[in-house]
């Protein structure tokens, strides 16, 4: 635990030092929500909705946070100790290289956290939001899509066999999803043909299943979704242990 402890801190350290985390999914998130509070107000979602257009779009822009740091900041991060050596010098140590890991995961985890706590109090504070559906459930589905989303992080940062291609492998995987996933880029105002592509990204159902438990919607509608962010942990966290390259 003292390692732990010890190594956290100076990876926190680290991490803040770059300031890439602590704009993307600290400032980002609550830029964002700012933007369509100002634009859409509380302009209900659609004609004879009971909840606005911001309250459809609170699960979405919490998962901004998650993704800059599981599917950007984690393979990346992963990538570049593999390169550094780092990974390969805790092998020969009492410590093990997976605690490096485990201290990068509970990093992000600590930064989607503090955000999705800044995105709410923003919302509730400036713009008069309302969770109407459990705290439970949504925190529950947060949690699931946050496992998700880092075990997709896991899998590029662990299989790569450069920084290089970690880079290019992330940003193909992130800037779509941040963009066309709803996270930023409301999903209800799509045209047809850009949502049924949308659909095929991950994060989609991750935050089609956060509006559902934001918005106390029947789980039975977003079902669907929640088998994909469960099938999609498993497999990739599969498949990143067994392929996984120390270095």
């Amino acid at each position: 635990m003292k390692a732990f402890s010890a190594l956290f801190r100076t990876e926190l350290k680290l991490s803040l030092r770059g300031m890439d985390m602590f704009i993307f999914a600290i400032c980002m998130p609550v830029v964002v929500l700012i933007i369509l509070g100002t634009v859409f107000g509380n302009r209900p979602a659609f004609n004879g909705a009971n909840y606005t257009f911001l309250e459809q779009s609170f699960g979405a822009v919490a998962t901004i946070a998650i993704c800059a740091g599981g599917v950007m900041g984690l393979p990346l991060v992963v990538s570049d100790y593999r390169h550094k050596k780092i990974l390969k010098r805790f092998k020969v140590t009492p410590t093990s290289p997976t605690l490096i890991l485990a201290v990068q995961v509970v990093i992000y985890a600590l930064y989607s956290i503090i955000s999705l706590i800044l995105v709410y109090e923003t919302a509730t504070v400036f713009f008069g939001y309302q969770l109407h559906g459990s705290c439970f459930s949504f925190l529950g589905a947060y949690l699931l899509v946050m496992i998700s989303m880092f075990s997709i992080g896991l899998l590029v940062g662990g299989i790569a066999p450069n920084i290089k291609i970690a880079s290019v492998l992330a940003s193909v995987l992130y800037f779509p999803m941040l963009i066309f996933s709803g996270a930023t880029l409301p999903y209800e105002v799509m045209p047809v043909a850009l949502q049924k592509v949308a659909d095929l990204l991950p994060l989609t159902q991750g935050i089609k299943l956060l509006k559902a438990t934001s918005l106390g919607l029947p789980i039975n509608s977003v079902l669907l979704s929640a088998v994909v962010m469960i099938m999609l942990a498993i497999i990739c966290t599969g498949i990143s242990i067994h392929f996984f390259k120390w270095e």
